[in-house]
């Protein structure tokens, strides 16, 4: 058997991350964060306990890496689904509601997102963090801003409290309320982008992430 190539490699490491990131998510929804040790997320990954820390710091590390990758990926559906729109008040309404309908489908996960960016140590710079960032800088830009500088910090700010009204236990505010006062910041209409009461039958949602994440077979590739 020869040796694999520099990019086999690299593929294989990037399919690791990708099972470290879905299995964290996986476990903390199913389990709660504390709940949850690095050893689980690598036995639910396949892989072994000290591979993590290859990767990732610690736990809070990879559990915020993981969930702004389902916070990113939730968006790039939300802003591409058909009819496909250029329109950036649609644009914005759209994103909103990504975030939102995000927020109270998982709020466990959305609630420890929140208690880990308040965390001393801050949130974490990561590659799913700067596509989150992208994304939202660019849906500023298409709904006008001239300021976008100062005006995306804004909107992210302006999301990150309305995630932490939805979250806050036994007194969450509810999304038809926050989506209103966000709406009227950013004069959209209330029809555009997904509504209260139109996302789903019955209010189901998909459970499965794997849409999320591309892990692949490690075997694939490999040089015999």
């Amino acid at each position: 058997m020869s040796p694999r190539s520099a990019s086999v490699n690299e593929e294989l490491r990037r399919r690791s991350r990708e099972r470290f990131l879905q299995a964290a998510l996986e476990l903390v929804s199913e389990r709660g964060y504390e709940a949850t040790t690095l050893g689980d997320i690598a036995d639910r990954a396949g892989s072994a306990r000290g591979l993590v820390s290859y990767y990732f710091p610690g736990k809070r590390q990879l559990v915020q890496s993981a969930v702004h990758r389902l916070m990113h990926r939730t968006l790039e559906e939300a802003l591409e689904r058909e009819p496909h729109t250029e329109d950036g008040r649609e644009r914005m309404a759209r994103a909103i509601d990504a975030i939102l309908g995000l927020t109270r489908d998982r709020t466990v996960l959305m609630r420890q997102h929140m208690a880990g960016l308040l965390d001393t140590a801050g949130f974490v710079e990561c590659p799913e963090q700067q596509r989150l960032a992208e994304l939202l800088r660019e849906t500023m830009e298409r709904h006008g801003s001239q300021e976008v500088g100062s005006e995306y910090p804004m909107l992210r700010s302006q999301l990150m409290g309305a995630v932490y009204a939805m979250v806050v236990p036994n007194v969450p505010m509810p999304l038809a309320t926050l989506r209103a006062e966000l709406f009227t910041r950013y004069r959209l209409d209330w029809e555009q982008g997904v509504p209260p009461g139109t996302e789903a039958p019955d209010g189901a949602y998909d459970m499965d992430l794997s849409r999320f994440f591309e892990t692949g077979r490690e075997s694939e590739g490999q040089s015999k």
